[in-house]
């Protein structure tokens, strides 16, 4: 989760989310590159006489602020378009699980078990426990088996609704009458806060999103529990 006074992104817990801090950080170096030419070629500009026409309308300076942009957009857009190959591909998942938001709640049906579906509501600020986070933590975590690819099929019941886990680089919309997918893969156990990021009403704030990644046998055991209950 996010920290206080934190500048950058949450730690990565997904492969995908690696890429996309990769791309962050080579895009990000191409602008501070790009803005430390423009500065210098101001600076140079202003105190000599390269404002001359004839210096200015020379044919080799029209090919370099020609060609120059177009090999940074092929620079940038190469590696992005990988990330979106990879944030898009979906190779036979372990498991999936449908998201359904609800104003103003979650709700998750594991389509691979018999009656495995709840509930996720969050745990108001006078119930929590210590080590708890307000407006983060909720009543029933998504559980999900580490290192193993899983699917998430995305809808809403009733408004526009958005379901985005940072660290895990998903940010997908819950639209009504449609499902959309997504699919991540944990890279390590923890649990992973998330929040609905599209305003969906009064207590858009209220409906958080927790991921709880754990070892296949503790998941195992984990779904035996829910289906038992």
């Amino acid at each position: 989760m996010a920290h206080p006074m934190q500048l950058g992104f949450q730690d990565a817990a997904s492969p995908v989310m690696e890429e996309l801090l990769h791309f962050h950080d080579h895009a990000l170096m191409i602008v501070f590159l790009i803005s430390t030419a423009v500065l210098y070629i101001i600076v140079v500009t202003v105190t000599t006489k390269l404002t001359d026409k004839y210096v200015l309308d020379a044919q080799e300076i029209e090919m370099v602020w020609t060609i120059m942009p177009a090999v940074v957009l092929i620079l940038i857009a190469l590696p992005s378009l990988r990330i979106l190959y990879l944030m898009d591909e979906i190779n036979d998942p372990h498991l999936t699980i449908k998201a359904i938001g609800h104003q103003w709640y979650w709700s998750y049906e594991y389509t691979d078990f018999t009656d495995l579906e709840f509930d996720s509501y969050m745990v108001p600020t006078q119930d929590l426990s210590n080590g708890q986070f307000r407006l983060l933590e909720t009543d029933h975590r998504m559980v999900v088996p580490m290192d193993s690819p899983v699917r998430v099929l995305i809808t809403a019941e009733d408004v526009l609704h958005s379901w985005a886990v940072p660290s895990l680089g998903i940010k997908m919309d819950a639209v009504p009458g449609r499902l959309n997918q997504a699919t991540f893969m944990t890279s390590r156990p923890g649990v992973f806060y998330g929040q609905c990021s599209e305003i969906c009403g009064a207590n858009h704030s209220f409906m958080p999103i927790v991921v709880e990644s754990v070892p296949l046998q503790h998941f195992e055991d984990w779904s035996l529990s829910m289906i038992d209950a």
